[in-house]
């Protein structure tokens, strides 16, 4: 069962014990992790489920098959605090390979 840490604006750290196969924006959703909404219900359409994948991350989440869609990359263009890290966390499966994995909402003081 893969584990992965949000890092909220505020500072706070949740770490959450995840089915593997579930995406980050319906971890965070059924969780209730502030600030991600996920209003198009993963359909790569509204970018409510936006986050910032730790560095150290960028390419194992590549790795385990989560590459970027021509439609993410279109939609994070889009968006005004858009960074090299930036995913849909719709488009982001959360599986073994990715246990320990690392993300921070928009707003959050990472210092990456």
């Amino acid at each position: 069962m893969p584990k992965i840490t949000f890092l909220l604006p505020n500072g706070e750290q949740k770490d959450i014990d995840v089915a593997e196969n579930t995406s980050i924006m319906e971890t965070a959703l059924e969780h209730d992790i502030p600030g991600i909404v996920g209003l198009c219900g993963g359909c790569v359409s509204c970018a409510t489920c936006h986050v910032y994948v730790h560095p150290d991350w960028e390419d194992k989440v590549i790795a385990a098959n989560n590459d970027k869609c021509d439609d993410e990359e279109d939609l994070l263009d889009t968006i005004p605090e858009v960074e090299h890290s930036s995913r849909l966390g719709c488009q982001v499966k959360l599986t073994n390979a990715l246990d320990g994995l690392i993300v921070a909402l928009p707003g959050t003081d990472t210092g990456w």
